[in-house]
């Protein structure tokens, strides 16, 4: 199983608490265990294969649609979903916006305006796609790893969430929702929308 690079800091605490646990308390020693097996699931990366039509918009993270509207699709992911962030489409980054702000429940309707936030932009050749990730009420720290005039594969890994949090995708004029409320989604593969 492929893990995602963040996981380094969080593993290796966990496994000197561990240690130390065993050695003093030995009977405490299965907290950091149980601990380092979630922290371990929770920074899972698979490989995804995403489809290759050029007008699907994927699923830029796993989770369940929250939002499915003609302007905008939201997709939560709870901290059991995989949360590693993918780009929606193939194209050039044009921007990267970090915004700060609150920690408010991520499926709350104003958490998108509300929370701290990076939302970024791919033109795909004169359209663009704005995705935004939406840090939590758990989450906390949004990982980008792009930049302004990197080109991107759709489905190609742009960062995480950690702990929980949101993915809004601003769906271009003409693009047709792919999806509905409470559909549950796969990140890089999912078809959410086509566009015209």
């Amino acid at each position: 199983m492929r893990l995602d690079r963040d996981v380094i800091p969080f593993a290796v605490a966990l496994v000197v608490l561990g240690v130390t646990a065993a050695l003093l308390r030995p009977w405490t020693a299965s907290v950091p265990v149980v601990l380092l097996a979630f922290t371990l699931w929770f920074f899972r990366d698979p490989e995804r294969r995403p489809p290759t039509d050029p007008e699907a918009l994927l699923s830029p993270a796993d989770g369940r649609i929250i939002v499915a509207g003609e302007q905008r699709i939201s997709i939560f992911m709870n901290v059991f979903d995989v949360h590693v962030c993918r780009s929606p489409a193939a194209g050039r980054v044009a921007s990267v916006e970090h915004v700060a702000g609150r920690f408010l429940a991520a499926f709350r309707d104003d958490a998108s305006e509300h929370n701290e936030r990076t939302s970024l932009v791919v033109d795909r050749g004169g359209a663009t796609v704005r995705f935004t990730l939406v840090a939590g009420l758990i989450a906390r720290r949004i990982v980008c790893r792009t930049a302004p005039g990197r080109a991107v594969d759709a489905g190609e890994r742009i960062g995480l969430i950690r702990f929980g949090s949101r993915v809004d995708v601003d769906l271009p004029k003409g693009a047709a929702p792919a999806v509905r409320f409470g559909d549950r989604v796969v990140g890089g593969e999912t078809v959410i929308a086509r566009l015209a």
